[in-house]
């Protein structure tokens, strides 16, 4: 028997319309517009960091455009602040409070309530004009699917921008698969919200000037030591805070990341893998395999033979999960004269940022000083660890522009990204000595580049060789990071 529970996100009494409890903390805007940045959990909890970041994905959403849109990303990076940023700039510039409604998934049991609680919600705004619904985490709703297709197919959701967010990317798969023709007239209807990247985090310290930032972007200028300087100490700080605010603010405030902070995000990995009726100790195991083998190749067949699961499906399963939320990244090999992954070749696994890897570690060994034993050390002593995270934290920049893999001939190249329609290859050097057998694959191709600790620009072995801070600073801001070597 279905259940159609009334929860309209204004009710009614003899004063007039009342916010449904639930959700009034988020949508104090209906209230009083002019401190909604004061009275918003999220927006007064940003204000109070050290450092306060907003995200350029907020230049990128439709302003007007009615139509169903989507943001997927993992646990922890921001999505639902975004939001109520969104929602903030939106007040600014205009746009009548009645037209803007926040709710959250979390409290919305299936697509039976969820159609009652919007359809109840857009009767309740002004019939001209566009109107603002922020769906968060809708994946927590059975069968959302279903309520935003029977939504869209009455009308309902015309002049409305209807902005869905998920901490599952399979939520940009089901929106494309479920909602063709429903989506809009804009270019772009499925964004990915990924944590900072290192560019985004040097912006964010401002230890550059606006200045000195956009010359370091100019591939013919070169970069001074004092600016190399800066960028080498904050790539190690990166390599343990990785992108996530938290974290940055956290070393930023007190030196060091909290013991909580690792533990909020590795309580979200458990707690989403469990409510997807997965086991514990599974997920402990293939979290210490990803660990041990970070970084190298392995086939499903040969991490199964390690562990105690007994099939490699189950333990494709556990990695495609983490991958699906935006946990881990799954590094194929490459293709070459198909430029597609190939399916029978062993894979790498590695986390999608440096700050998870500190996390789980923190939850698999448990320590009480767990910034200075367990991440400050390693990447700071240890040569190995240091080396296999600076070439995660490439492989990570780099697929969140370009199809990226691996290649594997009769010797390997890191990283393989997909542009133009040909592959480019980096070879990832995080180390002082360079031997040439290590670049024996790589000076096979015409268009390779080495990233390297060394701090000079300059050609190894007649491969174009520059500082790998340097090269994740200039990607995504130059029109091709592929020739962003100076020439």
């Amino acid at each position: 028997m279905n259940k159609f529970v009334h929860y309209p996100l204004l009710k009614h009494n003899k004063r007039g319309p009342v916010l449904d409890i639930r959700f009034s903390p988020h949508n104090t805007h209906l209230e009083d517009p002019g401190s909604f940045v004061k009275r918003d959990p999220h927006l007064r909890q940003l204000q109070q960091q050290l450092l306060v970041h907003r995200s350029n994905l907020l230049d990128k959403l439709p302003f007007d455009q009615a139509g169903i849109y989507t943001i997927g990303g993992g646990r922890q990076i921001g999505k639902t602040t975004l939001i109520k940023q969104w929602m903030a700039e939106l007040l600014q510039t205009g746009v009548e409070p009645k037209r803007i409604a926040y709710l959250t998934g979390e409290l919305i049991d299936d697509h039976h309530s969820l159609v009652r609680l919007l359809t109840e919600t857009i009767n309740e705004m002004p019939v001209v004009g566009v109107r603002y619904l922020f769906l968060d985490e809708v994946t927590y709703i059975h069968d959302w699917d279903k309520g935003i297709k029977y939504l869209a197919d009455t009308g309902m959701l015309e002049n409305v921008v209807m902005l869905l967010t998920g901490s599952d990317l399979v939520i940009i798969k089901e929106a494309r698969m479920r909602f063709p023709g429903r989506r809009g007239t804009a270019d772009i209807v499925d964004f990915h919200l990924y944590p900072l990247s290192f560019l985004e985090t040097i912006k964010l310290k401002k230890r550059f000037s606006t200045y000195s930032l956009d010359r370091l972007m100019e591939p013919k200028i070169k970069p001074s030591a004092s600016s190399l300087d800066i960028l080498y100490e904050e790539f190690d700080l990166y390599l343990i805070h990785g992108g996530f605010l938290t974290a940055i603010n956290d070393i930023a405030k007190h030196k060091k990341v909290m013991i909580s902070t690792l533990a909020t995000y590795s309580d979200w990995i458990r707690g989403d893998v469990l409510k997807r009726g997965k086991q514990e100790h599974y997920l402990r195991e293939i979290l210490e395999a990803i660990i041990k083998r970070y970084g190298s190749q392995i086939t499903w067949n040969a991490l199964a033979h390690d562990l105690s699961i007994d099939h490699p499906k189950t333990v494709a399963d556990y990695v495609t999960l983490l991958a699906s939320m935006d946990a881990a990244f799954i590094q194929s090999a490459l293709v070459e004269d198909k430029l597609t992954a190939a399916p029978k070749k062993a894979r790498k696994l590695m986390f999608a940022d440096p700050f998870i890897f500190h996390a789980v570690k923190a939850w698999l060994t448990p320590h009480k000083d767990p910034y200075s034993r367990q991440a400050k050390k390693p990447i700071v002593s240890d040569p190995d660890w240091a080396a296999r995270l600076a070439e995660s934290c490439v492989v990570t920049h780099y697929r969140r522009y370009y199809p990226t893999y691996y290649i594997k001939a009769k010797g390997e190249v890191d990283v393989a990204y997909i542009d133009q329609d040909r592959f480019w290859p980096l070879e990832v050097k995080w180390t002082t000595q360079l031997r040439p057998k290590d670049l024996k694959q790589i000076a096979k191709y015409s268009n390779g580049r080495i990233l390297t600790k060394s701090r000079l620009c300059r050609k190894i072995m007649g491969i174009p060789a520059e500082p790998l801070p340097l090269a994740l600073l200039r990607l995504g801001s130059a029109e091709n990071p592929a020739l962003s070597f100076p020439q």
